[in-house]
């Protein structure tokens, strides 16, 4: 903090305290100071979520999304914070009343990625290698890809899934790379998984910066830090989440790209937790329709197979 703004208002920021999600915070924060120059200061108030305290199990059979955000949401309409950053992919589809995402700044790499030995390519690893991941929907996607490899549930932030891997507990794991190069880790890829043939969950890559629906000021002081097309494509995404009513205990993913100004697409899948069946579509159409083709895309998705999926889970 710079003396300039010593004497500034504060805006409070929830966070959890994983390396990952502080490093997401901060950079929200110092992106808010930047724009406004000593006219306010930010402070990180670390939150312990139920997410953060159960890690002896997967993360389908705790619970839902709201795992890793329900004690910062508790703060954030107490007010004991001004806002909450979170992944947004941690957001369940519909925020308590009072609650609005106020900016979704710029996206970063939306893809999966593999951290294991040189070399090493998901699509022809030898029968029998551990993979470790904690999320039904890239455990699924693998053993579409490859129903040879064992599945080895992990669960912890970014570093300690990759000592997993410099344990020797599992042979490699599955991230998101979002969160590898926010970290600066980029260097333990050795491979990206294109979107086409492992779909990325809802959202994966984009920050949710929540606040209270009726903090006009706050409201304000977020507006500039928004990205157009990452709103357009959290619109879609999460549009398509909330038509299937899907979470973390889902093998379902979604992915948005805005191509040009007139035109985005949207893809999808639903998939088997064993691999097969899978269920895949596309839809496109002009950006300003972006829930609508979420939607459309959820529930063809759904005609397709993927409800019966969904319904054999559910029971």
């Amino acid at each position: 903090m710079n003396d300039s703004n010593r004497n500034a208002p504060t805006i409070r920021v929830g966070t959890r305290r994983s390396p990952l999600a502080l490093w997401q915070a901060q950079h929200v924060a110092d992106a808010l100071e930047r724009r406004w120059k000593g006219t306010i200061k930010c402070e990180l108030v670390e939150v312990v979520t139920e997410g953060d305290k159960i890690l002896d199990r997967p993360l389908n059979e705790v619970g839902g999304k709201g795992l890793f955000v329900n004690a910062i949401e508790d703060k954030l309409l107490s007010g004991e914070v001004d806002i909450a950053v979170h992944s947004m992919k941690d957001l369940p589809s519909k925020l308590p009343q009072g609650l609005v995402i106020a900016c979704t700044p710029k996206r970063e790499d939306p893809r999966d990625a593999i951290c294991g030995p040189e070399g090493i390519r998901i699509a022809r690893l030898p029968a029998g290698l551990k993979i470790g991941t904690s999320s039904l929907r890239r455990s699924a996607l693998i053993r579409r890809l490859n129903p040879e490899v064992e599945i080895v549930p992990i669960r912890g932030n970014v570093q300690t899934r990759l000592r997993k891997f410099e344990d020797a507990e599992v042979d490699a794991v599955v991230l998101a790379a979002a969160g590898l190069h926010r970290l600066g880790l980029e260097d333990r890829i050795t491979e990206y998984l294109d979107v086409e043939r492992f779909c990325p969950a809802a959202c994966q890559g984009i920050l949710g910066v929540e606040c209270r629906e009726d903090d006009a000021r706050t409201r304000s002081l977020l507006a500039p830090l928004n990205d157009r097309w990452a709103s357009i494509a959290t619109a879609a995404e999460r549009a398509f989440l909330e038509t299937l009513d899907g979470g973390c205990q889902v093998p379902m993913g979604c992915y948005a790209e805005v191509r040009s100004e007139t035109i985005m697409t949207v893809a999808g899948v639903i998939v088997d937790p064993r691999g097969r069946p899978c269920f895949i579509a596309t839809r496109a159409g002009e950006p300003e329709r972006a829930a609508k083709l979420g939607r459309d895309l959820a529930e063809s998705l759904a005609d397709l197979g993927g409800a019966k999926v969904l319904k054999s889970l559910s029971a």
